[in-house]
């Protein structure tokens, strides 16, 4: 399974008419989101526009093609394209992917991994509480 977060941005001053729309996306793209594999599909909009997603898939490829190749994907990203600012194109298709850089479940399978071969000092009473300062 793989974790995508993305960026876009909203017109600040159309973020109501993004939200109204969001409140009731359309039966028939919800399924198209479900058939190309997304799950636990998450969006996040901040006052300035700044919109952040989330979804989970297992396969980012197919996902993506499957909603390039779906009409109703088409007519939905035409009804939303007029929101969004700074891309050209579907904004599906343009979104700045995020780069991952902490997942709390992958670290502690890890710890629990290793814990057999961990030294029992606690890295904090290891580090330098001045590191920060540098």
């Amino acid at each position: 399974m793989t974790r995508v977060c993305f960026q876009l941005w909203i017109d600040p001053n159309r973020l109501d008419e993004y939200r109204s729309r969001h409140a009731a996306v359309w039966p028939e793209m919800l399924r198209e989101l479900e058939a190309s594999g997304r799950r636990n599909y998450s969006l996040f909009l901040r006052p300035d526009g700044l919109l952040i997603g989330y979804y989970e898939t297992d396969s980012v490829s197919a996902s993506d093609t499957h909603l390039a190749e779906s009409r109703v994907a088409a007519i939905w990203e035409e009804y939303m394209a007029d929101l969004f600012v700074g891309r050209s194109g579907r904004a599906d298709q343009t979104a700045i992917t995020l780069e991952e850089v902490f997942h709390l479940e992958d670290q502690l399978a890890e710890l629990d991994e290793h814990h057999q071969h961990a030294s029992t000092t606690p890295v904090l009473d290891n580090a330098d509480p001045n590191e920060g300062e540098r």
